[in-house]
């Protein structure tokens, strides 16, 4: 039977490979849309990811990292009385505005923090030393700020909110969904930067729960404490900043009616080829059926002809897909490729050509055994 279903799809060569390039164009497009999704869903959150904290403390209904509302900095005495906090303090990101040396105004959003190693932030430090920020009017430039403002060196020196400030660091992979440029500041200084709004308030506490501690029961004492602010674990906050993004923006749409439109393109030529393939040989399943097969062993048939097609589609679709991530990163975006994304695309495919199997198995489970014995 095996031979058979190869003989039957490999008898046109050119509609086979038409049909291979047509499930690894879906599969590549697949790939491409969802991986640049996650990748800028991974833009979005990847502050709060790597920050080494368990609970975000943050005002009522903010909506995403990026987009912070100010409170008291006080509050942050609250949590930190309470059993199984290990630590908390302050966090301020707030979007400020940098002057480059050609004159033009920017937007970077800076991280302010009283201690940035305690919290292993930022993760990625190409030059410099993040204690020295509390030591003057300093900051630390992510390395993606090169592309955005041009070239600059630690050393020197940019214009904050009409203060001038040195460079004195570059970090790396700092990233934000608005594509801002992410600086880190100490925590005084930012406060000094805007004090109409900052000086005494903050945007966020984040907390370190101790070892073994009950997460939960510390989170519910926390809102208990703090009724008029909102108090999210690590991964209720990722979340909550995806669902902005993609509600607000029409991403999460577009990828569905990209991937909705591949998939659709490969069921349409898979069961075209199939249907074809079983009209030309609709006296070779009649026989199948006069020798005592049934209509199972002819679904497994053109089974294997779609696990065939699903098979070799999938990998000539990977490589491209693959291929295309280096490119992509010279255009400032990420293709994020997962192993889960990998394992979810595969099964997707095998199953929509399995699919696409059943249109032509209609055809040959009604045909007579006796159309073999015709003319």
């Amino acid at each position: 039977m095996v031979d058979l279903a190869l003989k039957n799809l490999l008898h046109d060569k050119l509609r086979f490979f038409i049909t291979v390039a047509g499930v690894a164009f879906a599969v590549t497009l697949v790939f491409v849309q969802a991986g640049l999704f996650f990748g800028l869903l991974s833009k979005a959150t990847i502050t709060i990811e790597k920050l080494d904290a368990d609970i975000w403390v943050t005002s009522h209904n903010t909506p995403n990292v990026d987009f912070s509302q100010v409170f008291s900095e006080a509050r942050v005495q609250r949590i930190r009385s309470i059993a199984g906090v290990e630590r908390a303090d302050n966090l301020i990101v707030f979007f400020m505005p940098i002057v480059l040396p050609s004159g033009a105004q920017e937007n970077i959003m800076l991280y302010a923090l009283e201690d940035f190693k305690r919290w292993q932030f930022p993760w990625h430090l190409l030059e410099g030393d993040v204690s020295e920020l509390r030591r003057g009017n300093f900051m630390i430039l992510d390395d993606y700020a090169n592309r955005r403002f041009g070239q600059f060196q630690v050393g020197d020196y940019r214009e904050v909110q009409n203060q001038r400030l040195k460079i004195i660091g570059r970090s790396q992979g700092a990233l934000s969904f608005t594509t801002s440029p992410i600086a880190f500041a100490s925590f005084d200084l930012t406060q000094r930067l805007m004090p109409s709004l900052l000086i005494g308030n903050t945007t966020y506490i984040i907390v370190k729960i101790k070892a073994n501690a009950n997460i939960v029961a510390i989170q519910q004492e926390m809102a208990r404490r703090l009724p008029y602010n909102d108090v999210l674990t690590k991964a209720e906050w990722i979340q909550k900043s995806q669902d902005y993004w993609i509600k607000t923006t029409g991403i999460g749409m577009n990828m569905i009616l990209t991937v909705f439109l591949g998939c659709l393109v490969g069921v349409v030529v898979v069961a075209q080829t199939l249907y074809t393939s079983v009209m030309e040989h609709l006296k070779e399943y009649a026989v199948v059926k006069a020798i005592g097969g049934n209509n199972l062993m002819i679904y497994q048939l053109l089974a294997k002809q779609a696990l065939i097609a699903a098979v070799v589609g999938f990998v000539f679709g990977s490589i491209p897909a693959f291929a295309l991530r280096p490119l992509i990163a010279k255009l400032d975006l990420e293709l994020l490729i997962t192993r889960d994304l990998v394992i979810a695309v595969f099964i997707g495919t095998v199953v929509l050509c399995l699919a696409a199997a059943m249109l032509s198995f209609r055809k040959v489970a009604a045909v007579d055994p006796a159309l073999v014995f015709r003319g």
